[in-house]
């Protein structure tokens, strides 16, 4: 197995697709704690190709207004003329809910994004109490079945229902069948992220992923600037699963 060393000497990271600023925010509470120039200085540090600005959409707690999405292009302007050599989209972590098309982000707002990530959350229209709890108490396990046929169905709906990019962290924040989710990245094309903050999917996830015609990709996730373009650790973990590097779209051999 490589070690962290190894694998910055081996492979590179060329964008970061997803990570958040300070338009993920509760009136003055602050979720992700830079600005969008602060994420493209530390991308461009890093030497990536692009960076996606995916702040939260606007069901979340920390979600946010897609009033703001005409200021939010003016930073992403003003990130490009500081770092020429950088391309910066405006996409959106969309969250998985009980909506028509699955989403809290509407088809007629897609538009105003370069394109949709989607993911799922502890919101209220996606049964935040039962998941919260179930994934930190130990509940019944028929009650946990339910709550994975349940949070599947919806992962399921939402890929099928729209044009999404990136499925984040999937299984992180409520049981899911990763069979069944799987298939349904095969047949979208839907690219699985393996995430840098959080705890799934871990390497027993991956190795079902990995089953299935699926392209994967690495994502910080990065709430702080500072974690802009993370990466090594991650790519160690798909690695201990299993997975062929040339099935991670953002990473590239020295």
């Amino acid at each position: 197995m490589l070690s962290i060393d190894d694998i910055k000497k081996e492979y590179i990271l060329k964008f970061d697709h997803h990570t958040h600023t300070i338009y993920s925010r509760v009136g003055p509470y602050l979720h992700g704690k830079g600005r969008i120039i602060d994420n493209a200085r530390a991308a461009a540090k890093r030497g990536l190709e692009s960076l996606a600005i995916t702040d939260h959409g606007p069901s979340d707690f920390y979600g946010l207004s897609i009033k703001r999405l005409p200021q939010m292009r003016r930073d992403i302007a003003q990130a490009k003329l500081s770092f020429p050599k950088l391309k910066v989209y405006l996409g959106v972590e969309a969250d998985i809910v009980d909506t028509e098309n699955g989403l809290d982000v509407s088809p007629e707002d897609f538009d105003k994004f370069d394109f949709v990530n989607a993911g799922y959350h502890y919101v209220p229209k996606c049964h935040m109490i039962h998941n919260f709890l179930s994934f930190h108490m130990p509940w019944p396990e028929k009650l946990k079945d339910r709550l994975r046929r349940q949070n599947t169905a919806r992962i399921v709906k939402a890929l099928k229902s729209n044009d999404i990019n990136i499925l984040t962290h999937p299984g992180d924040k409520a049981y899911i069948d990763e069979h069944a989710v799987a298939k349904a990245c095969e047949e979208t094309g839907t690219l699985v992220e393996i995430n840098a903050r959080h705890k799934h999917p871990n390497a027993d996830d991956l190795r079902i992923y990995k089953q299935y015609d699926v392209k994967f990709v690495i994502s910080s996730d990065a709430h702080k600037p500072k974690n802009v373009g993370r990466y090594a650790e991650t790519m160690a973990l798909a690695l201990e699963a299993g997975i062929d590097p040339d099935r991670i779209v953002n990473i590239q051999k020295r």
